[in-house]
């Protein structure tokens, strides 16, 4: 695995746990607190971490097989909502998973 998936990996990664800090500052009662809460402060910074990333990973990574690799994190977001936040994960959401999974596979590891 060269340097290059290794950063498009991270990326997803880390905005993966930005995404997560975000969810978690959400549960303070009004928006300002929110605004400044650790987890929204760290979860911002990973965000731009992430973006970093990617940049490099684009460098060698084509856009059109990079950007859909990334659909991974909304696998990993529906995961997370369910055993972190007690959101609902049903048989739509199941099948919706599987979908994105399938695609990526697709254009990411297509034939050269």
């Amino acid at each position: 695995m060269t340097a290059y998936w290794i950063a498009l990996l991270s990326a997803i990664l880390i905005s993966m746990l930005g995404q997560s800090l975000l969810k978690g500052g959400a549960g303070v009662p009004n928006l300002v607190e929110q605004l400044f809460d650790w987890r929204t402060i760290v979860g911002l910074v990973f965000y731009g971490s992430a973006a970093l990333f990617y940049i490099f990973a684009l460098r060698r990574i084509p856009m059109s097989v990079a950007m859909p690799f990334t659909a991974i994190s909304y696998v990993a977001a529906a995961i997370i909502g369910h055993y972190y936040f007690s959101e609902a994960l049903g048989s739509f959401q199941i099948a919706g998973i599987t979908l994105i999974i399938l695609g990526v596979c697709l254009l990411t590891f297509r034939p050269a």
